[in-house]
């Protein structure tokens, strides 16, 4: 059957109206990136789980990079990566902050939006969200170890890096609060930068246990160095006598801490977090602005600081025995 030329020309329109709406569509659709410390770790993909989730709904086209390895200069070029795509919103876990200034500050002469998470020291930004204080975070979990050891013995503090601000943040505080509150309590060493590896965190534990036959207790502030310590203390048949204490992952923990080789800690919760960059970048790309006494799912009221554009909640979730299922259970 042969079609007019007039219904042929009112079919090629309706195409073209109909490629032309998608292409609006997909041009007002805004884009995001979120650059976590490192990919593979059950903790970044509890992230990316929200990330997807919340973009799906909130119309995000929101994506994760992990990097191989927990490297600044790996995170610095996946954020010139997505500079070159020209993406609405960059969000960033660091491992560095410092050393990503110059490529956020990039981005952001190039009008890109920038939402980081775990980095509150971070200038070249728009805002950082955190689901937990510093203050609060660290002491939680100095007096969760302190009350396990009866206030008195050796301890050794592990953080992801020693360029990780908010984990030195962490141990900062917890640290404080022993010397003040818990005077019969010691430091061995310094701070060990080895809690975003299992096998480092592992290798360090046997190291110290090794050296100091008074070390009762772990504070492992990075989601693979409770694990580590974990399995060193189950090895050496020390479970019961040296305590750790300190985020991870329930799902990749759960065994450990019901055998008792992981005491427990406090976490947030990781794909709140993922969703949580794609609502907040979602804000920031259709022009809204962070307000004093708004309400960010996720989030719950927030009080921004327009000095230091942070913006700070407490929503920790306690990780024990009782609850470790519950949360494994949920993808955590």
């Amino acid at each position: 059957m042969k079609v007019s030329a007039t219904r042929r020309a009112l079919l090629v329109g309706a195409a073209l109206a109909t490629m032309l709406s998608a292409s609006a569509y997909a041009a007002d659709k805004p884009t995001m990136g979120v650059v976590v410390k490192i990919g593979g770790i059950p903790w970044f993909n509890a992230m990316e789980t929200g990330i997807k989730e919340a973009g799906a709904k909130g119309g995000v086209d929101a994506t994760m990079i992990g990097p191989t390895s927990a490297d600044p200069a790996l995170q610095v070029r996946a954020i010139e990566d997505l500079i070159a795509k020209k993406v609405n919103v960059i969000g960033v876990v660091p491992n560095d902050e410092k050393a990503l200034e110059p490529v956020l500050q990039k981005a952001r002469e190039a009008g890109i939006k920038v939402v980081a998470h775990e980095g509150p020291g971070i200038q070249n930004k728009d805002w950082d969200f955190e689901l937990a204080s510093a203050k609060g975070f660290g002491e939680a979990h100095a007096e969760l170890l302190a009350k396990t050891m009866g206030g008195k013995g050796e301890y050794a503090v592990y953080v992801g890096s020693l360029t990780v601000p908010l984990h030195n943040a962490w141990a900062d505080a917890a640290i404080a609060y022993l010397k003040v509150h818990y005077p019969d309590m010691k430091q061995v060493g310094d701070r060990y930068g080895v809690a975003e590896n299992v096998d480092d965190s592992r290798k360090t534990a046997l190291d110290l246990l090794a050296a100091h036959p008074n070390l009762h207790g772990f504070l492992a502030f990075g989601s693979q160095g409770p694990i580590g310590a974990g399995r060193a203390i189950e090895e050496k048949g020390q479970v019961g006598k040296v305590f750790v204490v300190g985020p991870f992952s329930p799902g990749q923990g759960r065994k450990l801490i019901k055998e008792g080789a992981i005491l427990g800690g406090f976490m947030w919760n990781p794909a709140e977090a993922g969703r949580v960059f794609v609502r907040v970048g979602k804000m920031l790309a259709g022009g809204q602005e962070v307000k004093d006494g708004d309400t960010i799912e996720g989030l719950g009221v927030v009080h921004p600081d327009p000095k230091t554009h942070n913006i700070i909640t407490d929503n920790l979730l306690p990780i024990n025995k009782d609850t470790v299922d519950k949360l494994a259970d949920l993808g955590l």
